[in-house]
């Protein structure tokens, strides 16, 4: 035939190329906020002590790295945590277990006389080098806020994406300058941990409506993504996980349009997924893993509690440290309502999460959803913010924004010293 001069066989197969990281003035700025946020906490735990709270994250999370409890019936000494996610357990028991496994490997390189612990099997002597182990607060603290810096960097992508730099750095500046995220982000402890799985969760979720519109191959890896999302915010708190599966379903529903019959296929996979990481969290004990269905972990109510200690910044010897945010949100709620272009899917989802999320309580566990609301709290106010700074008011917009954020951040750093006691 004419015009095929180039043989079929010697057409070149399609490479797959990893993205191109760029890093730009945007990248840096974000850079040195998540940096403050960094300075903050790292304030706060060089000024903590430890309390019997660290302990038992520490004691009950290396048993399940290390060994299960020998009493019977029980998954660890802190018993089958009934309602209680592993999740927070693990990360503040990880650091020690890795310094002791440390401790272990070098010990054989010492004489028998001189070493740490005595006897030839590792599962003995599980316990025996407890007391060489240095900086343990530390250890328990730093993993916490590794997931609050990966949720601030989560929270400016995906702010940057959907309402560009302007929105992006206004969410994430009022992320890093809240003393509640500084106070969950240095104490051991779950509810952070499910604020982070799902907030992942459901922005996951909505990628994966909006890959479904394309070729299935990119469908994929955006489901193992999802999967991965709640079965870590199971390991969390069930309650987030079910709340986070909802919302997904509502979400993907809504923006699948022509696909919405592969939605169901699509969590079902997610859902296996999910349970089979939750089991590993329980060590592939069934015993322990048969609690998450019987402890009542998702058991909730409705209260204003949660709001009320938001607004009263309760903790904060009556300080005005949220005062800045919540004027921020009062100036975002008035402009969507009056504003038509406000009210669209990306302002519109996150104000329902908050909505949603702001009254519930749980009743069998110690936790707060109110917490978990956070992020697309400060997504909603970054969104509206943005569209106003794209009109004629923008530089009034401007000097607003900056007041906010300056005002924000002189009062979480007034609020520090409260917070670290």
């Amino acid at each position: 035939m004419r015009g095929t001069n180039v043989p079929i066989a010697s057409a070149k197969p399609r490479r797959m190329t990893l993205p191109r990281i760029h890093i730009g003035r945007p990248q840096c700025l974000a850079a040195l906020l998540l940096l403050a946020f960094l300075a903050q906490c790292l304030w706060v735990v060089g000024h903590q002590q430890l309390s019997t709270a660290d302990d038992r994250f520490a004691r009950c999370g290396r048993e399940m790295w290390e060994r299960p409890s020998p009493l019977a019936g029980t998954f660890t000494t802190c018993g089958n945590l009934n309602g209680d996610g592993t999740f927070a357990y693990r990360v503040a028991g990880l650091p020690l277990t890795l310094k002791r496994l440390a401790l272990l490997a070098v010990d054989h390189l010492r004489a028998p006389a001189n070493r740490l612990y005595s006897g030839d099997s590792l599962n003995g002597t599980t316990w025996e080098s407890r007391h060489q182990l240095a900086f343990v607060l530390v250890l328990i603290h730093l993993p916490f806020v590794f997931f609050a810096l990966l949720l601030g960097g989560g929270l400016w992508w995906v702010t940057r994406r959907l309402y560009g730099n302007e929105g992006g750095f206004f969410a994430l500046g009022l992320y890093c300058f809240c003393p509640a995220v500084v106070r969950m982000s240095v104490t051991p402890n779950n509810d952070l941990l499910a604020m982070w799985g799902l907030y992942g969760l459901v922005y996951t979720a909505i990628g994966v409506a909006h890959a479904m519109q394309g070729p299935r191959r990119r469908w994929r890896p955006r489901i193992l993504l999802l999967a991965i999302a709640l079965g870590l915010t199971a390991a969390a708190h069930l309650l987030a996980a079910i709340f986070g599966f909802i919302a997904a379903l509502v979400f993907m529903l809504y923006l699948a349009e022509r696909r919405r019959s592969y939605v169901f296929q699509v969590l079902l996979i997610s859902t296996i997924g999910a349970l089979a990481i939750l089991f590993a969290f329980f060590g592939f004990h069934p015993a322990a893993f048969s609690y998450v269905f019987t402890g009542g972990a998702a058991r909730f109510w409705f209260s204003l509690a949660g709001i009320r200690s938001f607004v009263l910044n309760r903790g904060f010897a009556g300080s005005l440290a949220n005062l800045p945010i919540l004027t921020a949100f009062a100036v975002a709620t008035l402009l969507y309502c009056a504003v038509r272009r406000s009210r669209y899917f990306g302002n519109t989802a996150p104000l329902l999460v908050v909505l949603a999320l702001a009254p519930l309580i749980t009743t069998q566990t110690v936790s707060a959803p109110w917490l978990w609301a956070l992020p697309f709290f400060f997504t909603f106010i970054g969104g509206v913010f943005a569209d106003a700074l794209e009109t004629r008011t923008r530089k009034l917009f401007l000097l607003l924004t900056g007041a906010i954020l300056a005002a924000q951040a002189m009062e979480c750093l007034l609020a520090l010293p409260l917070i670290a006691r």
